[in-house]
């Protein structure tokens, strides 16, 4: 779920003390461009979102969460918008999130 090699790697170049900044912008992006995700269906920037999503996801090793976004960003580009399972999606991110703050805490 979580890529914790790419974690010790984002850790090594950015350092210790700006860490948790960037995960604290991570997330704080992250959650707004979840909650767009359903007004996109309307306004048919799906799939944008989604790869911007995917982006931020494999930046901070959100290795699962990055894989739906993908598929989901690959059905909207298609056409296939109503495909998208975005209540999975969210549900990734959460316990995604929750098994990144717990092994950040061990």
């Amino acid at each position: 779920m979580i890529d914790w090699d790419r974690i010790k790697e984002l850790r090594a170049e950015i350092g210790e003390d700006d860490f948790g900044e960037v995960v604290e912008i991570f997330l704080e992006e992250v959650e707004e461009g979840i909650g767009r995700l359903k007004s996109d269906r309307v306004d048919g920037t799906l799939a944008a979102n989604l790869h911007f999503l995917k982006g931020s996801a494999l930046n901070l090793g959100f290795h699962s969460f990055s894989t739906l976004c993908q598929a989901g960003e690959t059905a909207a580009s298609e056409g296939k918008e109503d495909e998208v399972d975005l209540s999975g999606l969210i549900a990734c991110y959460q316990d995604s999130k929750k098994a990144f703050e717990q092994g950040l805490s061990a």
